[in-house]
């Protein structure tokens, strides 16, 4: 392949890129802010603007009211017809939405599952959905992809899912499989590494250069870094898997998994179930029987997850020295219910020049977060050469 990055060309669909992520990163923009935010002259933008009409990537919208002197600027947003598709799957659901490049989601579903699905399954399912959703919700939308989020350890290189434990998969080629039953591009990375930067991106960690991101789901828990803006993969793709660690506990009483237990065996969903008495519901509704309860079994439960969650945490701040720490799924549901209590422990386990200025939070964005880092993975292609899209 021809090298065009200093080729007119090469600077042309730079320039094309960078104004289809302000729009998408930013949401609708006048033409005059994104010829002040690229720095590139009023003509120029207008060009770049009327070929990304073209292809179908932005629509153009009467300006917004104003009372400066002169014609307003129209206002370009991106397109809500573009859409990738997001998979999400699980022990206990499988959760697919479309997302747009808007960063809207029309539409989503969880469709829960009573056996393990295969690799070969969610490849069906997925086709399925698509076919479906394209003959009611999303007739005449533009799907330019799919991504899929993995609880397990995903090879950057070519997506194919190493290990997934709780699933039982091993070297999966999830990616090759849902290609070639949906005919789209098909991105895969680990659910915690994509939530990661999609919280990075809009939610709680937005504007924030260094964070750490815990993500706890029905699989067990897994981590994303953001170091100096940027998402750390590793060699391989496999950084961040803070729930393969070995906890710390600070009281000898909060060991319940054994002398071998990893941090995901006693900060456990499945146990926060137990002790409500439920069995497969969503993030929000574990999340209200557990705020609910009077009974101290879950109180206490939760608070033992704290220590043992704060030991973990404790040790990535040391080590990593991050602004700020997001906790996502079920984790967060584990820190709201005394984040004061969850920081101060955190706090006594951390060196104190390490723990100055850092924050911990909960994901901004929710039950979306997995589904909007998936749809990141599928749109990255488009977002950094538009013309690609024709």
């Amino acid at each position: 392949m021809t090298d065009r990055a200093g080729t007119f060309d090469g600077v042309h669909r730079r320039n094309l890129s960078k104004v289809l992520g302000l729009v998408h990163l930013e949401g609708p923009r006048s033409r005059a802010r994104l010829t002040a935010a690229t720095g590139l002259n009023r003509s120029t933008v207008a060009t770049l603007v009327a070929e990304l009409v073209e292809a179908g990537l932005v629509i153009e919208q009467p300006p917004d009211p104003t009372n400066r002197v002169g014609r307003p600027s129209p206002v370009v947003a991106a397109d809500p017809s573009v859409l990738a598709i997001a998979v999400n799957p699980e022990v206990d659901a499988v959760t697919i939405a479309a997302v747009g490049l808007h960063g809207a989601i029309p539409v989503r579903e969880r469709i829960e599952v009573d056996v393990l699905p295969t690799p070969e399954a969610i490849a069906e399912l997925t086709a399925a959905t698509i076919d479906r959703w394209r003959a009611g919700q999303l007739q005449g939308a533009r799907i330019v992809g799919v991504g899929l989020a993995v609880p397990g350890l995903v090879r950057a290189a070519d997506g194919l899912v190493r290990w997934a434990p709780h699933l039982e998969w091993s070297d999966a080629p999830l990616r090759a499989l849902v290609e070639a039953a949906t005919g789209l591009p098909v991105a895969v990375g680990n659910d915690a590494s994509l939530g990661a930067h999609a919280e990075h991106l809009f939610g709680a960690g937005r504007g924030v250069d260094d964070l750490v991101y815990l993500n706890g789901g029905a699989s067990g828990i897994g981590g994303g870094l953001i170091v100096h803006g940027r998402l750390v993969g590793g060699t391989g793709g496999y950084a961040g898997e803070f729930g393969q660690n070995r906890p710390g506990f600070a009281e000898p009483g909060d060991r319940r998994a054994g002398a071998d237990g990893v941090l995901e065996d006693e900060v456990s969903r499945a146990r926060l179930l137990d002790v409500v008495g439920l069995t497969h519901v969503d993030e929000p509704t574990l999340a209200a029987a557990l705020a609910e309860s009077d009974d101290p079994a879950a109180a206490d439960e939760l608070a033992r997850q704290r220590r043992v969650l704060a030991a973990t945490l404790a040790n990535a701040v040391n080590a990593l020295n991050p602004s700020l720490v997001v906790l996502g799924g079920f984790l967060a549901t584990v820190a709201e219910s005394d984040l004061d209590d969850l920081a101060r422990a955190v706090e006594a386990q951390t060196l104190a020049a390490a723990f100055e200025g850092v924050e911990i939070r909960v994901a901004a964005l929710g039950g979306d977060r997995l589904m909007i880092g998936a749809a990141e993975a599928a749109l990255a292609p488009l977002l950094a050469d538009p013309l690609a899209a024709r």
